[in-house]
This record gives structure tokens, sequence and C-alpha cells, in this order.
């Protein structure tokens, strides 16, 4: 059978909760982006329920230790097709063993999960290290990024306490949300597309008069730092991909 959610966790939890309700067998898990018709297999579409999300998911957390709650959720958030499969039979293989069974990295499912959660913790890191804030016309502080995974939810808190005495924003471009601190409060926000076209890429005019002063310093700083006679560009790509140069003010000549 093929089971057809929204690619919500909840929708996933209730997938989950309606295996073990039907016991129909292997299944097929397809978010509906992702779904096609067969015409020799039958699909379930998944309706989210919160209360069976809550059931399945307060199942979890009494039956996996912290670091297991977090390599899930960091799962959940790679948002890749291969690990919805492997989160649900997870759940569904943990629900039906012995206390412990998540340490059987014989299973694969459970040696895709840490697998998978190491890359997005990886992802996590490199966003909290390289991420360069610029400040608009206004005071604020913004950064448009756009990671391989959604890690917005987990570089969260690191920012809010470094820079917990000025207003920010981190725009997830690829995903259309991010997060807005207002010196008190974390909040989710979205923006128009125009609005998300101009912070991809601000406008001279959109920042601050004394940015520019700012970047040249930065630039000047690691120029003066730098020393060739060490330069090592391989090591250097291996611990800072290129992929994140655009991030960084100092990569910008």
């Amino acid at each position: 059978m093929i089971y057809v959610f929204d690619g919500s966790l909840e929708g996933l939890l209730c997938a989950v909760f309606e295996w073990f309700e039907r016991k129909p067998g292997p299944v097929i898990l397809k978010t509906e982006t992702a779904y096609q018709p067969d015409a020799f297999i039958p699909s379930l579409f998944i309706h989210n329920d919160q209360k069976k999300a809550d059931r399945v998911w307060k199942g979890l957390q009494a039956a996996l230790p912290g670091k297991w709650k977090r390599r899930f959720y960091c799962t959940y958030l790679s948002e890749l097709e291969i690990a919805f499969t492997a989160l649900f039979e997870f759940a569904c293989y943990i629900f039906s063993q012995p206390p412990g069974a998540e340490k059987n990295y014989g299973n694969s499912y459970v040696l895709q999960l840490s697998q998978i959660a190491v890359k997005v913790e990886r992802e996590k890191h490199r966003m909290e290290a390289f991420i360069r804030f610029q400040q608009t016309a206004d005071g604020m502080f913004y950064c448009g990024i756009d990671p391989d995974f959604n890690v917005l939810p987990l570089i969260m808190k690191h920012f809010k306490d470094r820079y917990a005495d000025q207003q920010w924003i981190i725009y997830d471009i690829k995903r259309h949300y991010g997060l807005y601190y207002d010196l008190q409060k974390v909040e989710e926000i979205n923006i128009s597309f125009k609005e998300q076209q101009a912070l991809s890429a601000p406008a001279s005019h959109q920042l601050s008069e004394k940015e520019g002063l700012y970047a040249v310093l930065w630039k000047d700083y690691f120029k003066s730092a730098n020393i060739p006679a060490r330069k090592n560009t391989k090591l250097h790509v291996q611990h800072v991909p290129k992929r994140y140069w655009r991030y960084l003010t100092e990569k910008q000549f």
C-alpha cells in the first residue's frame, strides 16, 4: 500500500499511527508532491490529526533517549524523500521492539537516521559559522541564506543568544520563510515575492551608510592576517566549501 501525506511532521506521525491501526503490511510512503498513482497498488491519503500525532510523538519520547529524539527531528528537517521513509520505518521498528532497539545499527533505518542527522547537524554548524549580517538603512541586521537542509529551527537559539542586543532577520530564500528577532522573542516570518527578490541581494540604498566601511575593514583584516606562504587551497575548501562563500564578506572582492 502507498501512504500519501502532506510532508509535515504531524502527517508523518499520523502515518505511523495509521499503520499500527490498520497493519496493512509493507508500505511505501510518499509526499503529496512526489506521489504518482499506481494502478496495481492501493493508496491511502493520510489526514492530519493532532491527537494521533501527539500520541505517536509522546510514545517516541518515552521510548527514545534525548540524542535520538534530536536525531529524529534533524532527519525530518533534511526534507529528503529517503529521510521520510527512514523516519516512518524507524518509528514502526522502535514501537515493535524491546527498549534499546535504537542501538541496533544493523537495522538500515537506524543507520540512515544517524547518517542523515549528522549531515543536518553539520549544515547547522556551518550556518552558525558562516552567516554574515548586513545592516540595513533602518538599523535592522539581515542575512539571506539557502541551506541544503531546513536548519532555521536549529540555529534560532544560537543567534538569539549571541545577538541578543540587536534586531535581526535570517531569511531562508529557498524555503520562503525566516526568523525575526525583536530584542525580546524570535518569531517566524514570511515575506512577499517582491520583497524577497530585494532581500536576496540588497541594493546599496537599502543598506546602512556604514555597511560599506565595515565590509572594507573586514576585508582588510583578512588580507593582513593572511600568510601567503601557508596557503592551502584544498584544505581551505574542505573546511569552507565554495557554496558558502557567497555569505562571507571577506570573499566578495
